[in-house]
Protein backbone atom coordinates (compact mmCIF):
# COMPACT_ATOMS: atom_id res chain seq x y z
CA UNK A 1 0.00 0.00 0.00
CA UNK A 2 1.47 3.45 -1.40
CA UNK A 3 2.73 6.29 1.11
CA UNK A 4 -0.52 8.64 -0.41
CA UNK A 5 -3.41 5.56 0.24
CA UNK A 6 -1.24 5.30 4.13
CA UNK A 7 -2.26 9.30 4.21
CA UNK A 8 -5.63 9.43 2.94
CA UNK A 9 -6.55 6.23 5.38
CA UNK A 10 -5.38 8.34 8.06
CA UNK A 11 -6.84 11.70 7.28
CA UNK A 12 -10.31 10.30 6.21
CA UNK A 13 -10.41 7.91 9.89
CA UNK A 14 -9.83 10.64 11.81
CA UNK A 15 -12.15 13.31 9.79
CA UNK A 16 -15.16 10.72 10.08
CA UNK A 17 -14.64 9.70 13.67
CA UNK A 18 -15.10 13.56 14.43
CA UNK A 19 -18.14 13.27 11.90
CA UNK A 20 -20.24 10.58 12.06
CA UNK A 21 -22.57 8.82 14.64
CA UNK A 22 -21.18 5.25 13.54
CA UNK A 23 -18.12 3.44 14.45
CA UNK A 24 -15.17 3.49 11.78
CA UNK A 25 -12.80 0.50 11.51
CA UNK A 26 -9.45 0.72 9.78
CA UNK A 27 -6.79 -1.67 9.36
CA UNK A 28 -4.61 -2.35 12.66
CA UNK A 29 -7.86 -2.19 14.54
CA UNK A 30 -9.45 -4.33 16.42
CA UNK A 31 -12.38 -6.14 15.13
CA UNK A 32 -11.20 -4.91 11.78
CA UNK A 33 -9.75 -8.74 10.40
CA UNK A 34 -13.92 -9.37 11.29
CA UNK A 35 -15.44 -6.38 9.79
CA UNK A 36 -13.94 -7.21 6.20
CA UNK A 37 -15.76 -9.89 5.73
CA UNK A 38 -18.31 -11.34 3.45
CA UNK A 39 -20.43 -13.97 2.67
CA UNK A 40 -18.38 -15.65 0.51
CA UNK A 41 -15.08 -16.71 2.35
CA UNK A 42 -13.17 -16.77 -0.65
CA UNK A 43 -13.00 -13.20 -0.91
CA UNK A 44 -9.99 -11.64 0.77
CA UNK A 45 -10.36 -8.00 0.24
CA UNK A 46 -8.63 -5.78 2.35
CA UNK A 47 -10.35 -2.05 2.52
CA UNK A 48 -8.61 1.13 4.27
CA UNK A 49 -11.11 1.51 6.20
CA UNK A 50 -15.02 0.70 6.83
CA UNK A 51 -17.44 3.49 8.22
CA UNK A 52 -20.76 1.25 10.07
CA UNK A 53 -22.97 4.14 9.16
CA UNK A 54 -26.19 4.62 11.54
CA UNK A 55 -27.88 7.18 9.29
CA UNK A 56 -28.50 9.33 6.38
CA UNK A 57 -26.32 11.74 8.03
CA UNK A 58 -23.39 9.21 8.54
CA UNK A 59 -23.54 8.22 5.33
CA UNK A 60 -23.36 11.75 3.56
CA UNK A 61 -20.29 12.38 5.49
CA UNK A 62 -18.89 9.19 4.59
CA UNK A 63 -19.18 10.03 1.17
CA UNK A 64 -17.77 13.71 1.44
CA UNK A 65 -14.94 12.85 3.22
CA UNK A 66 -13.93 10.25 0.23
CA UNK A 67 -14.52 12.97 -2.15
CA UNK A 68 -12.29 15.59 -0.16
CA UNK A 69 -9.63 13.08 0.31
CA UNK A 70 -9.57 11.55 -3.74
CA UNK A 71 -10.73 8.15 -2.06
CA UNK A 72 -12.67 5.52 -3.93
CA UNK A 73 -15.54 3.87 -2.31
CA UNK A 74 -18.11 0.66 -2.46
CA UNK A 75 -20.82 0.51 -0.49
CA UNK A 76 -21.89 -2.79 1.62
CA UNK A 77 -25.23 -3.74 2.49
CA UNK A 78 -25.16 -7.25 3.80
CA UNK A 79 -21.69 -8.60 1.75
CA UNK A 80 -23.73 -11.04 -0.05
CA UNK A 81 -22.37 -10.25 -3.04
CA UNK A 82 -20.03 -13.38 -4.50
CA UNK A 83 -17.36 -11.19 -6.06
CA UNK A 84 -17.34 -9.39 -2.97
CA UNK A 85 -17.59 -5.69 -4.95
CA UNK A 86 -18.90 -4.19 -1.43
CA UNK A 87 -15.56 -4.31 0.30
CA UNK A 88 -12.88 -2.73 -2.48
CA UNK A 89 -9.48 -3.35 -2.13
CA UNK A 90 -8.06 -0.10 -0.62
CA UNK A 91 -11.12 1.83 -0.30
CA UNK A 92 -13.30 3.25 2.44
CA UNK A 93 -16.48 0.86 2.95
CA UNK A 94 -19.62 2.66 3.59
CA UNK A 95 -21.47 -0.46 5.25
CA UNK A 96 -25.16 0.27 5.61
CA UNK A 97 -25.87 -3.05 8.34
CA UNK A 98 -26.27 -0.96 11.24
CA UNK A 99 -29.30 0.92 8.94
CA UNK A 100 -32.02 -1.97 8.88
CA UNK A 101 -35.25 -0.31 9.85
CA UNK A 102 -38.33 -1.12 8.29
CA UNK A 103 -41.71 0.92 8.68
CA UNK A 104 -45.30 -0.22 6.54
CA UNK A 105 -47.70 2.19 5.58
CA UNK A 106 -50.00 -0.55 4.08
CA UNK A 107 -49.12 -1.80 1.18
CA UNK A 108 -45.87 0.27 1.02
CA UNK A 109 -42.51 -0.39 3.16
CA UNK A 110 -40.21 1.90 3.79
CA UNK A 111 -36.78 -0.10 3.82
CA UNK A 112 -33.58 1.07 5.30
CA UNK A 113 -30.32 0.43 2.97
CA UNK A 114 -28.97 -2.30 5.15
CA UNK A 115 -32.33 -4.42 6.02
CA UNK A 116 -32.07 -8.21 5.30
CA UNK A 117 -34.54 -9.95 2.75
CA UNK A 118 -35.27 -12.09 6.04
CA UNK A 119 -36.10 -9.05 7.90
CA UNK A 120 -38.63 -7.23 5.77
CA UNK A 121 -40.58 -10.97 4.88
CA UNK A 122 -41.10 -10.86 8.83
CA UNK A 123 -41.90 -7.27 9.31
CA UNK A 124 -44.50 -8.09 6.19
CA UNK A 125 -45.85 -11.27 7.66
CA UNK A 126 -46.37 -9.40 10.96
CA UNK A 127 -49.34 -7.05 8.99
CA UNK A 128 -50.09 -9.87 7.06
CA UNK A 129 -48.55 -8.87 3.51
CA UNK A 130 -46.20 -10.32 1.30
CA UNK A 131 -42.59 -8.88 0.16
CA UNK A 132 -41.33 -9.79 -3.27
CA UNK A 133 -37.53 -11.37 -2.33
CA UNK A 134 -35.68 -14.29 -4.02
CA UNK A 135 -35.73 -17.50 -2.23
CA UNK A 136 -33.55 -16.85 0.97
CA UNK A 137 -33.51 -14.11 3.49
CA UNK A 138 -29.99 -13.78 3.80
CA UNK A 139 -28.90 -11.41 1.16
CA UNK A 140 -29.66 -7.03 1.61
CA UNK A 141 -33.08 -6.33 -0.04
CA UNK A 142 -31.57 -3.20 -1.50
CA UNK A 143 -29.38 -5.19 -3.20
CA UNK A 144 -31.51 -8.17 -4.65
CA UNK A 145 -34.17 -5.12 -5.41
CA UNK A 146 -31.85 -2.64 -7.53
CA UNK A 147 -30.79 -5.59 -9.49
CA UNK A 148 -33.50 -8.24 -9.98
CA UNK A 149 -34.74 -10.38 -7.74
CA UNK A 150 -36.30 -13.83 -9.08
CA UNK A 151 -38.14 -15.73 -6.43
CA UNK A 152 -41.14 -17.64 -5.77
CA UNK A 153 -43.78 -14.33 -6.49
CA UNK A 154 -41.92 -13.71 -9.35
CA UNK A 155 -44.76 -15.14 -11.96
CA UNK A 156 -47.26 -13.60 -10.01
CA UNK A 157 -46.23 -10.04 -8.73
CA UNK A 158 -42.54 -9.85 -10.48
CA UNK A 159 -38.87 -9.43 -10.11
CA UNK A 160 -38.52 -7.29 -6.19
CA UNK A 161 -37.69 -4.04 -8.60
CA UNK A 162 -40.94 -4.19 -10.19
CA UNK A 163 -42.15 -3.50 -6.83
CA UNK A 164 -39.72 -0.81 -6.31
CA UNK A 165 -42.01 2.66 -6.12
CA UNK A 166 -39.05 5.32 -4.44
CA UNK A 167 -36.09 5.51 -2.73
CA UNK A 168 -33.39 7.88 -0.46
CA UNK A 169 -30.24 8.39 -2.22
CA UNK A 170 -27.22 9.73 -1.24
CA UNK A 171 -25.33 11.47 -4.30
CA UNK A 172 -21.46 11.62 -5.27
CA UNK A 173 -21.51 14.99 -3.96
CA UNK A 174 -23.06 14.06 -0.60
CA UNK A 175 -26.61 15.53 -1.38
CA UNK A 176 -29.45 13.43 -0.21
CA UNK A 177 -32.20 12.75 -3.49
CA UNK A 178 -35.59 11.44 -2.69
CA UNK A 179 -35.99 9.63 -5.99
CA UNK A 180 -39.47 9.14 -6.97
CA UNK A 181 -41.92 9.83 -10.18
CA UNK A 182 -40.55 13.64 -9.84
CA UNK A 183 -37.60 12.03 -11.06
CA UNK A 184 -38.56 9.54 -13.38
CA UNK A 185 -35.42 8.71 -15.13
CA UNK A 186 -33.40 7.97 -11.86
CA UNK A 187 -36.28 5.78 -10.82
CA UNK A 188 -35.95 3.72 -13.98
CA UNK A 189 -32.51 2.99 -13.57
CA UNK A 190 -32.59 2.16 -9.91
CA UNK A 191 -35.41 -0.29 -11.63
CA UNK A 192 -32.64 -2.78 -12.63
CA UNK A 193 -29.17 -0.50 -13.01
CA UNK A 194 -27.91 -1.31 -8.97
CA UNK A 195 -25.63 0.85 -7.15
CA UNK A 196 -24.23 2.67 -9.98
CA UNK A 197 -25.92 5.99 -9.15
CA UNK A 198 -25.35 6.83 -5.17
CA UNK A 199 -26.02 5.20 -1.77
CA UNK A 200 -29.82 3.66 -1.25
CA UNK A 201 -30.25 4.79 2.55
CA UNK A 202 -33.58 4.18 2.23
CA UNK A 203 -36.28 2.78 -0.57
CA UNK A 204 -40.09 2.06 -0.66
CA UNK A 205 -41.13 -1.30 -1.86
CA UNK A 206 -44.80 -2.32 -2.78
CA UNK A 207 -46.32 -4.96 -0.30
CA UNK A 208 -49.42 -7.35 -0.90
CA UNK A 209 -51.77 -9.28 0.60
CA UNK A 210 -50.24 -12.89 2.37
CA UNK A 211 -51.51 -16.18 1.03
CA UNK A 212 -50.60 -19.46 2.67
CA UNK A 213 -48.25 -21.18 0.63
CA UNK A 214 -48.18 -24.72 -0.68
CA UNK A 215 -44.09 -25.29 -1.11
CA UNK A 216 -41.19 -27.65 -0.07
CA UNK A 217 -39.32 -29.69 -2.31
CA UNK A 218 -39.44 -33.05 -4.42
CA UNK A 219 -36.71 -35.22 -4.64
CA UNK A 220 -35.69 -37.32 -7.78
CA UNK A 221 -32.49 -39.86 -8.79
CA UNK A 222 -30.18 -38.61 -11.03
CA UNK A 223 -31.00 -41.32 -13.47
CA UNK A 224 -34.53 -39.26 -14.08
CA UNK A 225 -32.88 -36.25 -14.71
CA UNK A 226 -33.64 -35.66 -18.56
CA UNK A 227 -36.76 -36.81 -18.28
CA UNK A 228 -37.50 -34.89 -15.07
CA UNK A 229 -36.69 -31.48 -16.37
CA UNK A 230 -37.83 -32.40 -20.00
CA UNK A 231 -41.43 -32.53 -18.07
CA UNK A 232 -41.52 -30.03 -15.65
CA UNK A 233 -40.69 -27.21 -18.34
CA UNK A 234 -43.50 -28.22 -20.50
CA UNK A 235 -45.61 -28.27 -16.79
CA UNK A 236 -44.16 -24.99 -15.82
CA UNK A 237 -44.40 -23.21 -19.41
CA UNK A 238 -48.45 -24.61 -19.39
CA UNK A 239 -49.02 -23.46 -15.88
CA UNK A 240 -50.79 -21.24 -13.36
CA UNK A 241 -48.87 -17.78 -12.63
CA UNK A 242 -49.45 -19.06 -9.03
CA UNK A 243 -46.41 -21.26 -9.35
CA UNK A 244 -43.11 -20.72 -9.26
CA UNK A 245 -40.05 -23.23 -9.06
CA UNK A 246 -36.81 -23.55 -8.68
CA UNK A 247 -34.85 -26.92 -9.82
CA UNK A 248 -31.21 -27.65 -9.07
CA UNK A 249 -28.95 -29.87 -8.35
CA UNK A 250 -27.95 -31.44 -4.89
CA UNK A 251 -26.16 -34.17 -3.23
CA UNK A 252 -26.75 -37.24 -1.50
CA UNK A 253 -25.24 -38.36 1.61
CA UNK A 254 -22.67 -40.45 -0.20
CA UNK A 255 -22.25 -37.09 -2.23
CA UNK A 256 -23.53 -38.40 -5.60
CA UNK A 257 -26.03 -35.74 -7.94
CA UNK A 258 -29.97 -35.84 -7.51
CA UNK A 259 -32.17 -33.69 -9.11
CA UNK A 260 -34.66 -31.12 -6.89
CA UNK A 261 -37.72 -29.32 -7.53
CA UNK A 262 -39.18 -27.02 -5.04
CA UNK A 263 -42.33 -25.26 -5.94
CA UNK A 264 -43.79 -22.43 -4.70
CA UNK A 265 -48.13 -22.14 -4.79
CA UNK A 266 -49.81 -18.79 -4.16
CA UNK A 267 -52.92 -19.61 -5.50
CA UNK A 268 -56.18 -21.67 -3.71
CA UNK A 269 -54.94 -24.64 -1.97
CA UNK A 270 -56.63 -27.15 -3.64
CA UNK A 271 -55.94 -26.39 -7.43
CA UNK A 272 -52.17 -26.22 -5.95
CA UNK A 273 -52.67 -29.85 -5.26
CA UNK A 274 -53.22 -30.56 -8.27
CA UNK A 275 -50.14 -28.47 -9.57
CA UNK A 276 -48.10 -30.67 -6.96
CA UNK A 277 -49.44 -33.70 -8.44
CA UNK A 278 -48.52 -33.02 -11.63
CA UNK A 279 -44.84 -31.87 -10.87
CA UNK A 280 -44.66 -35.41 -8.56
CA UNK A 281 -45.66 -37.21 -11.84
CA UNK A 282 -42.41 -35.50 -13.88
CA UNK A 283 -40.82 -38.90 -12.52
CA UNK A 284 -40.42 -41.18 -10.08
CA UNK A 285 -39.77 -39.63 -6.67
CA UNK A 286 -37.65 -40.40 -4.16
CA UNK A 287 -38.47 -37.96 -1.30
CA UNK A 288 -41.62 -35.51 -1.27
CA UNK A 289 -42.02 -33.07 1.03
CA UNK A 290 -45.15 -30.92 0.29
CA UNK A 291 -47.04 -28.57 3.05
CA UNK A 292 -49.11 -25.47 3.47
CA UNK A 293 -46.69 -22.75 5.39
CA UNK A 294 -47.04 -19.01 5.71
CA UNK A 295 -44.27 -17.08 3.18
CA UNK A 296 -41.89 -16.31 5.60
CA UNK A 297 -41.64 -20.44 7.05
CA UNK A 298 -40.98 -20.59 2.60
CA UNK A 299 -38.36 -18.91 3.03
CA UNK A 300 -36.87 -19.84 6.17
CA UNK A 301 -36.70 -23.02 4.73
CA UNK A 302 -34.10 -22.10 1.92
CA UNK A 303 -32.11 -19.71 4.73
CA UNK A 304 -30.60 -22.87 5.58
CA UNK A 305 -29.40 -24.30 2.87
CA UNK A 306 -27.58 -20.83 2.02
CA UNK A 307 -23.86 -22.38 3.32
CA UNK A 308 -21.87 -20.00 5.67
CA UNK A 309 -17.72 -20.45 5.91
CA UNK A 310 -17.45 -22.11 2.55
CA UNK A 311 -15.42 -20.80 -0.80
CA UNK A 312 -17.79 -19.50 -3.61
CA UNK A 313 -17.44 -18.81 -7.42
CA UNK A 314 -20.72 -18.00 -9.56
CA UNK A 315 -20.84 -18.34 -13.32
CA UNK A 316 -24.68 -17.12 -14.81
CA UNK A 317 -26.26 -17.86 -18.01
CA UNK A 318 -29.83 -17.04 -19.45
CA UNK A 319 -31.00 -19.46 -21.54
CA UNK A 320 -34.00 -19.05 -23.59
CA UNK A 321 -35.16 -22.50 -22.93
CA UNK A 322 -34.98 -26.06 -21.65
CA UNK A 323 -34.83 -28.01 -24.72
CA UNK A 324 -33.02 -31.24 -25.26
CA UNK A 325 -30.37 -29.36 -25.84
CA UNK A 326 -29.84 -27.29 -22.64
CA UNK A 327 -30.83 -30.01 -20.73
CA UNK A 328 -28.15 -32.24 -22.12
CA UNK A 329 -25.43 -30.04 -20.98
CA UNK A 330 -26.93 -29.17 -17.80
CA UNK A 331 -26.80 -33.03 -16.90
CA UNK A 332 -23.36 -33.71 -18.25
CA UNK A 333 -22.34 -30.55 -15.97
CA UNK A 334 -24.22 -31.85 -13.06
CA UNK A 335 -22.37 -35.09 -13.30
CA UNK A 336 -18.58 -33.74 -13.79
CA UNK A 337 -19.43 -31.51 -10.02
CA UNK A 338 -16.23 -31.08 -8.34
CA UNK A 339 -17.76 -30.77 -5.33
CA UNK A 340 -20.34 -32.23 -3.21
CA UNK A 341 -21.43 -28.62 -2.48
CA UNK A 342 -21.62 -27.39 -6.04
CA UNK A 343 -24.81 -26.60 -7.51
CA UNK A 344 -26.61 -25.44 -10.82
CA UNK A 345 -29.67 -23.76 -10.17
CA UNK A 346 -32.68 -23.16 -12.94
CA UNK A 347 -35.21 -20.31 -12.58
CA UNK A 348 -38.01 -19.44 -15.02
CA UNK A 349 -38.85 -16.25 -15.88
CA UNK A 350 -42.64 -16.30 -17.05
CA UNK A 351 -45.54 -14.71 -16.04
CA UNK A 352 -46.13 -11.04 -14.90
CA UNK A 353 -42.57 -10.14 -15.54
CA UNK A 354 -42.94 -11.21 -19.34
CA UNK A 355 -45.70 -8.42 -19.72
CA UNK A 356 -43.75 -5.46 -18.70
CA UNK A 357 -42.53 -3.30 -21.48
CA UNK A 358 -38.87 -4.20 -22.26
CA UNK A 359 -37.76 -0.28 -21.60
CA UNK A 360 -40.34 -0.15 -18.78
CA UNK A 361 -37.76 -0.59 -16.03
CA UNK A 362 -33.70 -0.60 -16.86
CA UNK A 363 -33.50 -4.43 -16.27
CA UNK A 364 -32.64 -5.89 -19.38
CA UNK A 365 -34.72 -9.17 -20.73
CA UNK A 366 -38.52 -9.39 -20.54
CA UNK A 367 -38.60 -12.12 -22.50
CA UNK A 368 -39.53 -15.58 -20.96
CA UNK A 369 -36.10 -17.28 -20.35
CA UNK A 370 -34.30 -19.85 -17.68
CA UNK A 371 -32.17 -18.33 -15.30
CA UNK A 372 -29.16 -20.37 -14.74
CA UNK A 373 -26.86 -20.27 -11.39
CA UNK A 374 -23.45 -22.40 -11.91
CA UNK A 375 -22.12 -22.05 -8.03
CA UNK A 376 -18.88 -23.42 -7.22
CA UNK A 377 -18.49 -23.87 -3.57
CA UNK A 378 -16.14 -26.07 -1.73
CA UNK A 379 -14.68 -26.18 1.81
CA UNK A 380 -11.88 -24.04 2.62
CA UNK A 381 -10.07 -26.41 4.10
CA UNK A 382 -9.45 -28.40 0.59
CA UNK A 383 -5.98 -28.58 -0.17
CA UNK A 384 -6.46 -27.38 -3.53
CA UNK A 385 -7.04 -23.54 -4.26
CA UNK A 386 -10.38 -23.62 -5.47
CA UNK A 387 -9.22 -23.79 -9.54
CA UNK A 388 -10.60 -27.31 -10.35
CA UNK A 389 -13.84 -25.90 -9.00
CA UNK A 390 -13.82 -22.56 -10.59
CA UNK A 391 -13.25 -24.29 -13.48
CA UNK A 392 -16.05 -26.51 -13.58
CA UNK A 393 -18.19 -23.72 -13.46
CA UNK A 394 -16.62 -21.40 -16.50
CA UNK A 395 -16.14 -24.67 -18.69
CA UNK A 396 -20.13 -25.85 -17.99
CA UNK A 397 -20.68 -21.96 -18.71
CA UNK A 398 -19.06 -21.93 -22.07
CA UNK A 399 -20.73 -25.09 -23.02
CA UNK A 400 -23.97 -23.20 -22.68
CA UNK A 401 -22.71 -20.15 -24.18
CA UNK A 402 -23.68 -20.92 -27.65
CA UNK A 403 -26.98 -21.60 -26.71
CA UNK A 404 -27.29 -19.07 -24.27
CA UNK A 405 -29.22 -15.33 -24.59
CA UNK A 406 -26.84 -12.37 -24.91
CA UNK A 407 -26.19 -10.79 -21.65
CA UNK A 408 -26.91 -11.95 -18.15
CA UNK A 409 -28.06 -11.29 -14.25
CA UNK A 410 -26.01 -8.49 -13.21
CA UNK A 411 -26.03 -9.48 -9.88
CA UNK A 412 -24.53 -12.76 -10.92
CA UNK A 413 -21.77 -11.57 -12.86
CA UNK A 414 -18.24 -11.67 -12.19
CA UNK A 415 -15.09 -8.68 -13.65
CA UNK A 416 -14.40 -11.29 -15.98
CA UNK A 417 -17.59 -12.10 -17.76
CA UNK A 418 -16.94 -8.86 -19.85
CA UNK A 419 -19.04 -9.92 -23.20
CA UNK A 420 -22.02 -10.97 -20.89
CA UNK A 421 -21.88 -7.73 -18.82
CA UNK A 422 -21.81 -5.43 -22.50
CA UNK A 423 -25.34 -7.21 -23.34
CA UNK A 424 -26.88 -6.93 -20.10
CA UNK A 425 -29.17 -4.20 -20.36
CA UNK A 426 -30.07 -4.88 -23.62
CA UNK A 427 -31.43 -1.73 -25.63
CA UNK A 428 -31.71 0.25 -21.95
CA UNK A 429 -28.15 0.26 -22.16
CA UNK A 430 -28.24 3.63 -24.03
CA UNK A 431 -30.46 5.32 -21.39
CA UNK A 432 -28.69 3.91 -18.53
CA UNK A 433 -25.59 5.46 -19.24
CA UNK A 434 -27.22 8.67 -19.67
CA UNK A 435 -28.19 8.88 -16.00
CA UNK A 436 -25.00 7.98 -15.10
CA UNK A 437 -23.39 10.62 -16.86
CA UNK A 438 -26.20 12.65 -15.24
CA UNK A 439 -25.57 11.68 -11.49
CA UNK A 440 -22.20 10.26 -11.45
CA UNK A 441 -20.06 11.80 -14.09
CA UNK A 442 -16.96 10.68 -12.38
CA UNK A 443 -17.89 7.16 -11.70
CA UNK A 444 -17.44 7.28 -8.26
CA UNK A 445 -19.98 4.54 -7.29
CA UNK A 446 -19.45 1.15 -8.93
CA UNK A 447 -21.45 -1.71 -8.04
CA UNK A 448 -23.05 -3.63 -10.14
CA UNK A 449 -21.08 -4.28 -13.83
CA UNK A 450 -22.44 -1.08 -16.12
CA UNK A 451 -20.81 -0.87 -19.18
CA UNK A 452 -18.93 2.67 -19.99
Amino acid sequence: MSQEIVRQAEQAVHDLRAKMQGRVTARGDGGYENARKVWNCAVDHHPVAIAFCESAEDVQAAVRTARALNMPVSVRGRGHDATGRSVRPDALVIDLSRMDDIQIDDPIATVAGGATAAKVIAAASARNLMAVTGWNGVPGMTGLTTVGGYGPLIASHGLALDNLTGAELVLADGQRLTVDQNHPDLLWALQGGGGNFGVVTSMKIRLHPARQVLGGTILFSWDEAETVLTRCAKAIGSASNNLSVVTGVMSLPDGSPALFLAPAWTGEIPDGEIAMEVLKRCGNPMHVEIASMSYQDLIQSFDARVANEKHYALETRWIPALNPEAISALIAGGARRTSPFSTIILQHFRGLPTQIPPDGTAFGLRREHVLVEIIACWDPTDADNGSVHKRWARDLSQTLAPMSLPGGYPNLLGPHARDQIAHAYGDNIRRLQAVKRRFDPDSFFSATPLPV
